[in-house]
C-alpha cells in the first residue's frame, strides 16, 4: 500500500471541493531532534490528514500548533522551549488558537512542563502519539480539562506505516526498533524511549514496500541502538537477516545504517555489509571515547583493544568503507592524560565523519553523581581541539575524492543545471554534499558523477552521464 502522498501538498483556502475533505481545522507542525522523532512526526502528521485536519506551512492563523520536541540534553531542551514559547507568543496574539506539545521533553518532564508553561493547552508523550488526533480533537472542541496524554512503553513495536513524509520523496527513515537497553551512564534516553523493543521483520518489510511504493529509493534505518535488533524479539541478534530481506524490497537502491553500537557486530552482519550491491559502505557508529576507564565510567561495555579490533576488522573486509562516529569531551573524572590519549587515538584512526559533544550532565543518569566534573572552558577547549584535527582529516579524505567517478544521489535543485546531492559517504543534514552541474537531472536522480574539486567540506561534481544513466 503506498502511503498517503509522496510530497507534502500544504492546504490552501483556494482547494476548493479538494480541501471539503479537511473538515475539521487546520494546523502547523514543528518537528525537532533526530530521525527517529522525525519518524514518530511523520506518523502523528499521517494521523491527522487521515482524520481530516489539513496542514499549512505557517503557524499564523493556523487553528492549533503541534511541536514535537528533543530533550536529550539541555541544549537541546533549551532549543525545544525557545520554540514553544514562539508559539505561545502566537497564541497570546490571537494568531492561532492552540498549541500542543509532544515527544520527548513531556515525556521526560511530565506534568512539570504544564507548570513551567501554563500557556500550552496539551501535552503529549512519545508513546501517545498515535492518539495524537483525540488530543487534536479536545483543543478544538474547547476542552482543557485531562491536558496531559502519556502511555506506558509499549512492550510490541509501534507500526509507522501510512506516515505523511517530510523529507524528500527519494529518502526516508526506517525506524527498526524503539528504546535501548543499554545503561550508558550519560544517557537519559532509557528514561524517555523506554526498553528496547524490536520491530518484527515482517512489520519492517512492509514498511518499507509501502516506502517504496512512495517513491523511495534511499532506507535509512535508525534505532536506538541497531546492532541490538532482535535480541529481545528473537533471542538473538537479527540485524543480517533483515538487511537481506531489505536488499529484495523492489525499487530501492541504497540502504544506510546509522546508530549502530560496537557491541553485537558479528562476522555475519560484516560480511552481509560487505557482500550487498545495495547497503552501503557507511557506518555510524558513536563510540564516545577510546580511554578504558572513561569507557568503564560511561558504562559502554566496550574497551579501547575491542574498538580498535573491531574497526581494523570493519575497516579490512568492507572497501571503500566511510566511517562516521562521535566523541564526548569533559565526561567527568577526564585527565588531561585520557584526552590525550582520545586525541591521539583519532590522529591515528582518520574517521571519515567525526563529530564531537562537550558532555551535558543530564538530571536523573548515573553520571550525575559522579565527581571530578570538568569545567565548561576546558570541556569546549577539548572539542575545539579535536574538531580542528578532523577538519584536516576530513579535508584529506575529500581531497582524495578528486579525479574520481561516483553515483550520486540528488536531494535538491539550486538553480538551472545545478544541484546539491550526496555521495554514499554522506547521509542527509548530517553529513558534506556534493554540488553538482549538468543537464538531464531530476532530484532523486542516482546520476555518476566525477569529482571535480573541494569548496570547504563539501565537493564539486560534474554529471558525466546522460539521461538513460539519470534514473
Amino acid at each position: 500500500m503506498p502511503g498517503i502522498q509522496q510530497d507534502i501538498d500544504f492546504f490552501s483556502p483556494s482547494d476548493g471541493a479538494e480541501g471539503e475533505r479537511f473538515a475539521k481545522g487546520t494546523y502547523a507542525f514543528v518537528s525537532l531532534g533526530c530521525p527517529k522523532n522525525l519518524v514518530d512526526s511523520e506518523k502523528m502528521l499521517g494521523n491527522l490528514a487521515l482524520d481530516g485536519y489539513a496542514l499549512v506551512p505557517d503557524p499564523e492563523g493556523a487553528d492549533f500548533v503541534i511541536v514535537n520536541t528533543c530533550g536529550f540534553i539541555d541544549s537541546a531542551r533549551a532549543e525545544s522551549k525557545s520554540v514553544i514559547n514562539e508559539m505561545l507568543a502566537l497564541k497570546r496574539e490571537g494568531k492561532t488558537k492552540g498549541v500542543i506539545v509532544a515527544g520527548c521533553l513531556p515525556e521526560r518532564l511530565g506534568a512539570s512542563l504544564l507548570d513551567e508553561m501554563p500557556e500550552v493547552d496539551h501535552i503529549v508523550g512519545v508513546f501517545g502519539r498515535d492518539e495524537i488526533t483525540r488530543v487534536a480533537d479536545r483543543l478544538i472542541g474547547g476542552r482543557r480539562e485531562q491536558r496531559e496524554l502519556f502511555r506506558p512503553a509499549p512492550v510490541k513495536a509501534m507500526n509507522d506505516t501510512s506516515r505523511l513524509r517530510i523529507t524528500p520523496e527519494h529518502y526516508s527513515y526506517l525506524k527498526i526498533s524503539e528504546g535501548c537497553d543499554r545503561t550508558c551512564t550519560f544517557c537519559a534516553i532509557p528514561k524517555m524511549r523506554g526498553k528496547h523493543v524490536t520491530k518484527p521483520i515482517e512489520m519492517v518489510l512492509e514498511e518499507a514496500r509501502e516506502l517504496a511504493a512512495d517513491g523511495v529509493r534511499e532506507l535509512i534505518i535508525v534505532a536506538q541502538d541497531t546492532t541490538y535488533y532482535g535480541l529481545d524479539l528473537y533471542g538473538e541478534t537479527r540485524l543480517s537477516q533483515l538487511l537481506k530481506e531489505l536488499e529484495k524490497v523492489e525499487g530501492i537502491d541504497w540502504i544506510r545504517l546509522m546508530y549502530l553500537y560496537p557491541i553485537f557486530f558479528t562476522d555475519e552482519l560484516i560480511q552481509t555489509i560487505a557482500d550487498s550491491p545495495k547497503i552501503l559502505p557507511y557506518l555510524d557508529m558513536p563510540l564516545q571515547h577510546i580511554n578504558d576507564t572513561m569507557l568503564k565510567r560511561m558504562q559502554r561495555r566496550v574497551n579501547r583493544a575491542q574498538t580498535v579490533e573491531l574497526l581494523d576488522k570493519l575497516r579490512d573486509r568492507i572497501p571503500n568503507l566511510s566511517m562516521r562516529t562521535t566523541f564526548i569531551t569533559g565526561f567527568p573524572g577526564e585527565t588531561d592524560e585520557q584526552f590525550e590519549e582520545l586525541r591521539d587515538f583519532i590522529q591515528d584512526a582518520k574517521f571519515e565523519r567525526m563529530g564531537v559533544f562537550t558532555y551535558s550532565l543530564e538530571p536523573g543518569t548515573p553520571a550525575e553523581k559522579l565527581g571530578d566534573h570538568v569545567p565548561e572552558d576546558v570541556k569546549n577547549a577539548r572539542r575545539d581541539e579535536l574538531m580542528a584535527i578532523q577538519q584536516e582529516i576530513a579535508f584529506e579524505c575529500q581531497d582524495a575524492l578528486i579525479g574520481y567517478e561516483f553515483d550520486a544521489i540528488i536531494d535538491d535543485r539550486i538553480e538551472e543545471g545545478v544541484f546539491q546531492g550526496r555521495l554514499y559517504a554522506d547521509a542527509p543534514e548530517i553529513d558534506a554534499t556534493v554540488i553538482v552541474t549538468g543537464e538531464n537531472i531530476d532530484v532523486g536522480d542516482l546520476v555518476p558523477v566525477e569529482i571535480v574539486g573541494r569548496d570547504d567540506y563539501d565537493l564539486i561534481g560534474e554529471f558525466v552521464g546522460d539521461q538513460e544513466e539519470a534514473e
